[in-house]
């Protein structure tokens, strides 16, 4: 056998394995917010009056964003934009979004009333959750959410509350998966979605 053929002979059985094996699999992208301390039971009260507990969304995923009804702006569009790249999603993936809650907690429960906090999340979505609760409740909430929220200043038309301006995206069982880019696109939120909602 001349050299050539020789080598080659030597290098068939190491093809062979090699085309068995296939290419090698790449391990599989680990959420952002794994394994950080975001989120935890809370039982807050919904637009009926009745309570909300976080164990009711047990087995779903949770999308939760903390804001106010009275913001000028920043909740609205950031809601708006929630809401609109859940909308793309649904409309590609129904059956995965039936799997996932949106909420919207307020942190400004002397004027977000179970009706007020309703008739806002409504505005965007019938599948939005508006949640409020006693100050207490929803203090306990936003600490385990590590929300930011306080009393801000004064206007003519009432006080500004000052908060965290951040959509979580939960999983089944409610631990923190990432965070959903809702200063971008709403097509941007809506492949985010389908990046992890499996």
């Amino acid at each position: 056998m001349t050299n050539p053929f020789r080598a080659l002979a030597a290098l068939f059985p190491l093809l062979v394995l090699a085309a068995c094996n296939g290419p090698a699999s790449q391990p599989a992208e680990r959420p952002p917010l794994e394994g950080a301390a975001i989120g935890g039971a809370f039982t807050l009260v919904g637009k009926d009056g009745g309570p909300v507990r976080w164990d009711d969304f047990a087995g779903k995923y949770r999308i939760i964003y903390f804001g106010y009804s009275f913001c000028p702006d920043a909740c609205p569009m950031d809601v708006q934009k929630m809401m609109q790249g859940f909308a793309l999603f649904e409309k590609a993936h129904p059956d995965l979004a039936r799997q996932v809650q949106p909420i919207f907690v307020t942190i400004d429960p002397a004027r977000d009333t179970p009706q007020v906090v309703g008739e806002f999340a409504a505005a965007f979505s019938p599948r939005l959750l508006g949640l409020t609760g006693t100050q207490a409740q929803i203090d306990a909430a936003a600490k385990a959410f590590a929300v930011y929220h306080a009393r801000g200043k004064g206007t003519s038309g009432g006080y500004l509350m000052d908060h965290s301006r951040t959509a979580f995206l939960m999983g089944r069982k409610g631990e923190p998966i990432a965070l959903l880019p809702i200063d971008k696109a709403k097509e941007d939120v809506a492949a985010e979605l389908e990046k992890w909602v499996k």
